[in-house]
């Protein structure tokens, strides 16, 4: 990320000033002083949400060192630590978490805001491992919460509203490893099996039929390997990545080799470019149980789609009780669009995708490129006026809010 755009260069910042706080008390100091502040992680967002014409601050320059309690079997994290770089600390000290998403490359208090997922159709969002927050407040007070708080399911995933997230407190399980294999060509009516098949799994399509180009399939590295004719597709004999043309050392280890949970969990490798780089993202999650409906009204837009789509992903979250979370109250599939870099191009299409889905309730992601109406958005959630009312109350004179929070959330 350059100093004044997102990573993907499709947003250019409007701050007015940047910051890098070397302390605790340089950024309390900096909270309570300004009118207006963002926090800005790894810059991975693909829409305004984390933009302000007022001040942006990186927590990069305070201390990065987790903190392992194995006896509570959790971890506390600084905010701006990438999860690819956890990842490994806690391996070398024999733990793991339960899931990660696709890019080991985005900071962990940014994810957990945006309620970013890996798959599994057992495992929750990144945002569901938070057993605790450490913030600074709008009075650039420092509040620390867990579990144990009455507004706790309502502070997690929080697009940034509620304070500048300090430290978090994250659950923690024994290492373990995985083995990942690609398979082709799989037919539709095959799609509930194959994502109930393994510990996390993603299909992949290219919207110009109504099979799975890719389905990539992370397995525990002591279950048994697909037989030969799993589900009517065929086995990889070379390792892939997502988005035809791109280049596979990018792509995190592949054909059934064991390693370690952080190096096959993720698609893509910490080291390297994940994804295309040159793109745009967009990404909605739906109920599970309307997951045929769901794609079958996005069949009838595929001819849209396929030419502006470098690919699209296809993924199950378990459900959970946070009020913000895609997955509030309900297991969710997650119908991820990774579009050409050219939003005149791709705006009208998402419209269209917008409109399709529109009966099965869509929750975006909110970090990607959405534009459905703030009312659409809001009816989906059941707790949203109260996350509405708990933002007026830790920060009552909207010194986090942004014109896009400012469209969501109305004063």
């Amino acid at each position: 990320m350059s100093t004044h755009r997102n990573w993907a260069g499709n947003v250019e910042y409007a701050a007015r000033a940047f910051h890098r706080p070397s302390s605790m008390d340089e950024l309390r100091e900096l909270v309570a002083g300004s009118d207006r502040l963002r926090a800005v992680g790894s810059g991975h967002s693909f829409n305004r949400l984390g933009d302000t014409t007022g001040d942006l601050v990186t927590l990069a320059g305070l201390p990065a060192t987790p903190h392992l309690d194995e006896q509570r079997r959790v971890v506390h994290v600084p905010a701006a630590l990438r999860y690819g770089d956890l990842a490994t600390w806690l391996h070398e000290r024999g733990y793991a978490l339960a899931n990660l998403a696709s890019l080991p490359h985005i900071s962990v208090a940014g994810a957990v805001a945006t309620g970013t997922h890996g798959s599994g159709e057992t495992v929750g969002n990144l945002a569901t491992a938070v057993a605790g927050l450490e913030l600074v407040t709008a009075a650039g007070d420092l509040l620390t919460v867990d579990r144990t708080d009455p507004d706790f399911t309502g502070m997690v995933v929080s697009l940034g509203a509620l304070g500048i997230v300090t430290r978090l407190t994250l659950d923690v399980v024994p290492t373990f490893e995985i083995r990942q294999y690609v398979r082709l060509d799989l037919p539709r009516e095959a799609l509930d099996e194959a994502l109930a098949s393994a510990y996390s799994v993603s299909v992949f399509t290219d919207w110009r039929s109504t099979r799975g180009t890719q389905v990539w399939c992370k397995q525990l590295a002591d279950q048994p390997e697909p037989p030969a004719d799993w589900l009517g597709t065929t086995a990889a004999d070379r390792p892939w990545h997502p988005v035809p043309g791109m280049p596979v050392v990018n792509c995190t280890e592949q054909l059934g080799v064991p390693g370690p949970w952080h190096e096959r969990l993720p698609h893509f490798r910490l080291g390297f470019t994940p994804s295309n780089g040159d793109e745009l993202q967009s990404e909605y999650h739906l109920p599970r149980a309307v997951a045929a409906d769901a794609l079958a009204a996005l069949d009838q837009v595929a001819h849209l789609i396929a030419p502006v789509a470098q690919t699209s992903e296809l993924r199950t979250i378990a459900a959970d009780e946070l009020w913000l979370s895609p997955q509030y109250d309900r297991d969710s599939l997650a119908v991820h669009f990774t579009w050409i870099a050219d939003a005149a191009a791709v705006l009208p299409v998402l419209a269209e995708v917008e409109r399709a889905l529109a009966p099965f309730a869509p929750r975006p992601h909110w970090g990607k490129v959405f534009t459905m109406p703030t009312g659409t958005i809001a009816e989906t959630y059941p707790r949203w006026t109260d996350f509405a009312a708990l933002v007026a109350r830790l920060d009552p004179e909207g010194r986090f809010r942004t014109e896009e929070l400012d469209q969501l959330l109305p004063r």
